[in-house]
């Protein structure tokens, strides 16, 4: 990993272990770890060697610790290194090696973070994949921000990362969508059927009353005129003009699912159809997969407590062995009438990924599918014999407010708010941002004043704001000197002994730690990790820049000194290629200026 300083001095603590603890085993040197210390006056890093390797060298950490601080101290660019609690290690760095963070920026520019950690592993990862049955609302937009994200921070350190898309367009969801666009398109042709006469014609009722369906009617007249309504004039085929009605809603939905991810800045490289997964016979071929393992039977599930789940019955059904896998209770496959239970289909779905190549397979789910994970992790775990892991993160609930009320219901959705009125409402950046504030499994509030204040309590103003501050000074020192004088590659060559200050050392600090926190997140699955430490750099930005107006020796631009001054521009030019590394990652707009 360039420029990281973490990776480079982790190696020496490694070199310094295999000297005080000779034969060290390599699973041991696998737990030494090397992070930065939560208090600067304890020094840049800590390492636990020491704790870990004294079981295996039989000695006292505070031993091991003592011989790995007389050996590091002596290392190039090492200012002091002290025993510290139990056995940890502080390393102090000198300024100079901590300063010389800055170039590596300036040359690595967006590239600065990147890494290798994930060596090319080839990561699913599957989100927002909600039933094409309705807009995206905004319980699908925290999973589609969240998997997003992800996928970003995985493939900037080092894995192969494939974004999905599972479109459910079979089973009795898309049926009782095709029926409501068939409403639809009856009331598009001027019929007089209310929603309640045609919901009594309707197999299982009129379920999708939202407005979003009418234009997929008016569609179906544009593109049949009325011969899905006269009986005469259908195909032959009595199920035909059902399968073109339903192809066609699904197609509509879908080129509205896409429209409204694309404008929240959601991207993906495969859209796969569960449809077409059950009509290659992908399903069928797991199920025999499992068969032939000896891992399925026929049996009668007890009646579990509480409600009962739709797809329980207590009649004998064929059973895949989950329990073997982790899972609490065995689960069904196939009915007693023969049909599959909606985890079969889901099996046959994640075969799929795995033979598309996967290593890792990574699902995005909302938190009403948590009772659904170990079955499905039991299930991927005895496909592939335990060598390609299925890793779950679920998203809560996210609540609307405004004014410290809940927001009213979309009229056009009928009963939810979609993601088009949030991104209305506030824009791509703030909903991107404020989804990642908190992590996936915890509840949140969305406070729609809060988003759009420009104050410090609203977290991507401060981020963007700190942006924004740096792009000013970098201006107004280019107007200072010539512009060649000031571009990454010039800066990148500027003495930086200059560079003194606590507050500029607190901000190089932070500088220093970004190849680390992405790497850590990435492993981690924990894309927030991303928005709270671009909140701590913009907050050691923003107190530098706020030293300076109380401090004039502190002040990026001053005439009578051009190098110091070209030195705090290189600090700020290196902080403002952080940020938007930061941003870029999390799908959100590096501001040039705030307005």
């Amino acid at each position: 990993m360039s420029g990281c300083l973490f990776h480079r001095y982790r190696a020496h603590v490694l070199e310094a272990l295999r000297t005080v603890v000779p034969g060290i085993g390599d699973d041991i040197l696998a737990r030494v770890e090397l992070t930065p210390t939560r208090d600067p006056s304890h020094g840049d890093m800590a390492t636990n060697a020491a704790l870990v390797s004294s079981k295996e060298a039989r000695r006292k950490p505070a031993d091991i610790a003592a011989e790995l601080v007389s050996i590091l101290q002596n290392v190039e660019g090492v200012a002091s290194a002290a025993s510290a609690g139990p056995g940890f290690v502080n390393i102090t760095l000198s300024a100079d090696t901590l300063r010389s963070v800055i170039p590596v920026i300036l040359q690595d520019s967006e590239n600065w973070g990147s890494s290798n950690a994930g060596n090319g592993t080839r990561v699913n990862v599957e989100y927002v994949s909600c039933n094409p049955t309705g807009p995206v609302h905004v319980g699908h937009c925290r999973g589609a921000v969240v998997g997003d994200a992800l996928a970003s921070l995985m493939a900037k350190a080092g894995f192969d990362v494939s974004r999905e898309f599972y479109i459910n367009d079979a089973g009795a969801q898309v049926a009782a969508l095709a029926w409501a666009a068939y409403w639809r398109y009856l009331e598009a042709l001027g019929t007089t059927l209310t929603e309640d006469e045609f919901a009594a014609l309707a197999p299982g009722g009129l379920q999708y009353r939202g407005d979003y369906l009418i234009p997929v009617g008016k569609a179906l007249v544009e593109e049949y005129g009325a011969s899905l309504a006269d009986a005469d004039a259908r195909p032959a085929d009595a199920d035909t003009w059902f399968t073109i009605i339903r192809t066609f809603a699904v197609a509509r939905m879908m080129e509205d699912i896409r429209a409204d991810l694309q404008a929240l800045g959601v991207a993906f490289d495969t859209f796969t159809s569960e449809a077409k997964v059950l009509a290659d016979g992908v399903v069928d071929r797991a199920i025999g997969s499992l068969e032939s393992k000896g891992l399925l039977y026929e049996g009668v599930l007890e009646p579990p407590k509480g409600k009962l789940p739709d797809d329980w019955e207590p009649r004998p059904q064929t059973l895949f062995r989950s329990t073997g896998f982790g899972d609490d209770v065995d689960r069904p496959l196939r009915k007693s009438d023969g049909s599959n239970t909606y985890f079969a289909n889901d099996i046959g779905y994640h075969a799929d990924k795995v033979a598309r190549g996967a290593d890792v397979l990574i699902d995005v789910l909302g938190a009403d599918h948590g009772g659904y994970v170990s079955r499905m992790k039991a299930a991927v775990k005895a496909l592939t014999d335990g060598r390609v892991p299925l890793e779950v993160l679920l998203c809560q609930i996210v609540h609307i407010v405004r004014d410290g009320q809940p927001v009213r219901m979309s009229k056009r959705a009928g009963n939810f708010v979609t993601l088009r009125d949030l991104l209305d409402e506030v824009g791509k950046d703030a909903v991107r941002f404020t989804m990642l504030t908190r992590k996936s499994d915890a509840q949140m509030e969305f406070d729609l004043n809060a988003v759009v204040a420009q104050t410090r309590d609203n977290p991507v103003f401060y981020v963007q704001y700190a942006h924004a501050r740096c792009r000013s000074v970098l201006r107004a020192g280019a107007e200072m000197f010539d512009t060649d004088s000031v571009t990454d590659t010039a800066l990148a060559d500027i003495k930086r002994d200059g560079l003194t200050s606590d507050a500029e050392t607190t901000l190089i600090r932070r500088l220093v730690s970004w190849p680390r926190t992405v790497e850590s997140a990435a492993l981690a699955r924990e894309p927030h990790r991303i928005a709270f430490w671009l909140g701590d750099l913009a907050a050691d930005f923003h107190a530098l820049w706020n030293r300076g107006r109380d401090d004039v020796t502190l002040r990026f631009l001053q005439e009578d000194q051009p190098e110091a001054t070209k030195a705090r521009l290189a600090l700020v030019a290196a902080t403002a290629t952080t940020l938007r590394s930061g941003l870029k990652l999390l799908g959100v707009e590096p501001v040039e200026e705030m307005r």
